[in-house]
């Protein structure tokens, strides 16, 4: 035991290196995920947790910087360099009870109230913290001792639990679709992970002169079980950082899925409009010329013959079948939009579940009184929905710039991105081919070009009147 003991005192500088750079990698790796797409209540809260691991991490590596800098500097800085160390911790505390308050309050609508406690807290800390400085005669290394002590006992050990017991609620309800369960294994052991900290960082504080930091503190782990608080941390932290990134691939899933949904209307929305067309163009047709013909064979009928009821009953038939066809025509067709083609455009750039994908700009260049056809607004609508789609599907572009602007009689219409553009020897789908038939039933063009250095553009050009 003594020469584990040795063992790790030796060691004391890379075992502090190394509980930092677990916890700082783990601000790193949620700091770097992007969460932007993401409609999770955890999404919008593990900004707190990835401030926790770099707050923390800067605070342990304190215990390495510091006493090489005592060489160097006055005491005075030397103290300035203690409080910052501690006030780092106080705060990646805060950050990490933050973030359990707001994992945990979706669930438990009443409790609210639960996320201004962190703040609160601080300020109690804070409070204390000056309040003894200035009636105390203690010098810095007692007041520091003090301050951690109690950053840990205040804030420490309560946020762990609740950043615990809020990873777990969000893995056992949020994440229950099958090809999630993996995930929330994840969470679920990234919340034993919290709890262990919470034991080893929050309860097992340096010795103090006071109950309970005198009898349980980091000194007795160290005579007990002969390892030193910082490696039964690090080994916490570093559960923590593995679950919690495998964990984050709940994002890439999540965006894939929605991906996958757009994809799906989408297809499903132009199989509509085809079959829509088909039935305009074909059935409706051959059954509109059928009843002509049953009408003329009826006017060439006397009026006793007795086929004439039949032939009357035929032509009600026929017309009874046209009305229904047209009716589903209309239920297959998409709505007309009921607005002017810019405010249409406007509303469906600035649709968040677009926005929520990718940034999309939109500039007009042409009057808005000028109105243009509302029938044909509806082709124009669509086939930008259809570009803005494909971006979001394929384009792994991360800006869309729209624009719609008027010159000579034309609607000139963009839709630019930042993406990753195409090859020469792209196949068109049958997305893009329906956009084509769109503009060619407007008597207009739609190109589609590589921009430089990368990204892609869609260029519809049509008349703005509609063709004699």
């Amino acid at each position: 035991m003594n020469l584990w003991r040795e063992f790790f005192v030796l060691n004391r500088t890379i075992i502090l290196f190394v509980y930092g750079q677990v916890f700082f990698l783990l601000g790193l790796a949620i700091i770097w995920q992007s969460r932007r797409h993401s409609r999770l209540d955890l999404a919008r809260s593990l900004g707190w947790l990835g401030a926790f691991g770099l707050l923390h991490g800067l605070h342990e590596w304190g215990d390495i910087f510091i006493p090489i800098q005592a060489g160097y500097l006055s005491q005075a800085w030397i103290e300035i360099l203690l409080l910052v160390q501690v006030i780092l911790l106080a705060f990646s505390f805060t950050c990490l009870f933050q973030f359990g308050a707001e994992t945990l309050s979706p669930f438990y609508p009443r409790l609210r109230w639960i996320q201004g406690v962190p703040a609160g807290l601080l300020l109690v800390w804070t409070a204390a913290f000056l309040w003894t400085s200035q009636v105390s005669r203690w010098g810095a290394e007692p007041l520091m001792l003090y301050a951690n002590v109690w950053a840990r006992y205040l804030l420490g050990f309560p946020a762990a639990l609740l950043a615990a017991l809020g990873l777990r609620r969000q893995a056992k309800w949020q994440f229950q679709i099958q090809e999630w369960t993996h995930i929330a294994g994840m969470f679920q052991l990234a919340s034993l992970a919290l709890v262990f900290y919470a034991i080893f960082g929050g309860l097992f504080v340096p010795r103090a002169p006071f109950f309970p930091a005198s009898v349980i503190n980091a000194e007795g782990v160290v005579e007990l079980l002969g390892l030193p608080p910082q490696v039964l941390r690090s080994v916490a932290g570093l559960i923590l950082v593995i679950s919690v990134v495998r964990g984050l691939e709940i994002f890439e899933v999540e965006l894939d899925r929605r991906l996958e949904e757009m994809e799906q209307n989408q297809i499903l929305m132009t199989e509509r409009e085809r079959v829509s067309r088909e039935l305009h163009d074909g059935a409706i047709q051959t059954v509109y010329t059928a009843g002509l013909l049953a009408e003329s064979i009826r006017k060439k009928m006397d009026g006793d013959d007795p086929l004439t009821v039949r032939v009357d009953r035929v032509i009600s038939a026929l017309q009874h079948a046209i009305r229904d066809l047209r009716q589903f025509i209309s239920e297959l067709e998409p709505r007309s939009p009921g607005e002017s083609l810019v405010e249409g455009l406007r509303n469906l750039v600035q649709d968040q579940h677009l926005q929520s994908l990718v940034k999309i700009e939109m500039s007009v260049h042409c009057d808005e009184d000028k109105t243009f056809p509302p029938a044909r607004a509806t082709h124009v609508l669509a086939i930008v929905n259809e570009a803005l789609s494909n971006v979001v599907r394929h384009a792994q572009a991360r800006h869309v710039w729209t624009v719609l602007e008027r010159h000579n009689g034309q609607l000139r219409v963009m839709v630019t991105d930042d993406g990753v553009g195409f090859t020469d020897d792209h196949v068109a789908g049958f997305g893009l081919r329906n956009m084509r038939d769109r503009a060619r039933l407007l008597g207009g063009s739609l190109r589609l070009e590589s921009r430089s250095p990368q990204g892609t553009q869609v260029m519809l050009t049509v008349p703005w009147e509609e063709p004699r």
